[in-house]
């Protein structure tokens, strides 16, 4: 959330947050969760909702079921605009971050509701029931997620030899690879996360999907590229490398 809060800030927008859980974690990996109370979600998302006027919506980890399906029925009784769904999955350190059931709800009622969901290779192969042990192609994967009621979907394959973002929009009606270069770097924690959430601000600011895909991929480029060290394990990126840039 701190990053996320960070990557809406350098997007010039305004971040309202709704916490889902909480993790004991560094750069080392993820060693321990905690779910917030549904009835605490529930509240939380009720709460800003009458607050504030929502552009857009990031959906992140939702650890279990019930919180799961707690902001399932938030959007489908708000339908706010914009709503991008990141199925977090696994930690990078391996640690589980959604149980068997909250993947369900993903599956059933989240992509649904979602204008762009943004799974990695791995993530998406999982979700669309395909063996992860049969190297899946990004193009296979957002079909099978289209069957599942998505409607335009991204999958980040900043992993794959040639580093690339593949969308598929208005259920594969409209493809579109997004090549990237490979950076070296160990800066890599939380990198699909900024993407996530840096392609929410830029729907909020008005960019079609495939604009919106384009910058949030280069953004998560350059906060590589600009990151310093931090921590002793896998470093965060540099969200806000245009900040350090003008000092």
């Amino acid at each position: 959330m701190t990053a996320d809060i960070k990557t809406i800030a350098a997007h010039g927008c305004y971040g309202v947050s709704c916490i889902t859980a909480l993790t004991v974690q560094s750069t080392r990996g993820v060693k321990r969760v905690e779910t917030v109370a549904v009835e605490v979600v529930q509240d939380t998302l009720a709460e800003v909702a009458a607050d504030v006027n929502i552009a857009a919506v990031r959906v992140g980890m939702l650890a279990r079921a019930a919180v799961a399906a707690a902001v399932a029925d938030f959007l489908e009784e708000r339908r706010p605009p914009n709503v991008v769904v990141d199925p977090v999955l696994k930690a990078s350190s391996g640690a589980d971050l959604i149980d068997e059931d909250g993947r369900e709800v993903l599956r059933l009622r989240l992509f649904k509701l979602a204008t762009v969901i943004t799974p990695n290779l791995n993530e998406g192969a999982l979700l669309a029931g395909m063996d992860e042990k049969i190297a899946p192609q990004p193009r296979a994967v957002a079909q099978s997620l289209h069957k599942l009621g998505a409607r335009n979907v991204v999958v980040t394959g900043g992993d794959l030899p040639a580093p690339m973002d593949f969308l598929s929009a208005e259920d594969g009606a409209i493809e579109h690879e997004f090549r990237g270069e490979r950076i070296e770097t160990t800066a890599t924690h939380g990198t699909g996360c900024a993407f996530a959430t840096a392609l929410a601000c830029n729907l909020a600011l008005g960019q079609t999907v495939s604009e919106a895909v384009r910058l949030a991929g280069e953004y998560v480029r350059k906060a590589m590229a600009s990151a310093y060290p931090v921590g002793r394990g896998k470093g965060p990126v540099n969200h806000l490398f245009e900040r350090s840039r003008s000092q």
